[in-house]
């Protein structure tokens, strides 16, 4: 009995969560799984199945997440930044916008932060953690802070499980 109302109020959050992002974010594709607490910008755009475990998307610069995305726990990406070359210091009250586009079948880890004006091409892993600062090649799993490719996927398999739409 106890372990069907804990169900139920897991699926009543996971619904809750999905509500949220579907209502501030730009476009949604289809099959959008939010499981934790997530907020996204309104310059966001998703692709289908994205999964959230804990996202925070801030900034007003775009950014774009394409299909088959999971993240990890207590994830963030930040789109703009202050502008410390303009008329006071540290800073002054203009931001500039720095785009994010994460491509197909991305993996993020928990605590990934990811920074603007970065793309995370297609099958990519990051490694929990981490901090991304640049762009990050096709296959590539990267880790650290700043993040460095340490190794690449077996691209055959990816590109055959990809074909054959084996897709978690």
């Amino acid at each position: 009995m106890l372990r069907q109302v804990f169900k139920k109020i897991y699926r009543l959050r996971r619904f809750f969560f999905r509500a949220i992002v579907l209502n501030q974010a730009r476009e949604c594709g289809r099959g959008l799984k939010v499981n934790s607490w997530s907020w996204v910008s309104k310059e966001t755009k998703l692709a289908d199945n994205v999964n959230f475990n804990g996202m925070s998307i801030r900034g007003s610069g775009s950014v774009v997440i394409g299909s088959n995305f999971h993240s990890g726990k207590d994830c963030l990406i930040i789109s703009d930044i202050h502008n410390y070359e303009g008329t006071e210091i540290p800073y002054d009250s203009g931001l500039i916008k720095k785009n994010v586009v994460i491509e197909d079948n991305v993996w993020v880890g928990d605590r990934v932060i990811v920074l603007g004006g970065v793309t995370i091409s297609e099958g990519a892993i990051v490694q929990a953690g981490s901090v991304v600062t640049k762009d990050v090649p096709k296959c590539a799993i990267v880790g650290g802070h700043p993040a460095q490719v340490f190794k690449f996927r077996d691209i055959e398999r990816y590109e055959r499980l990809k074909d054959e739409g084996r897709f978690h």
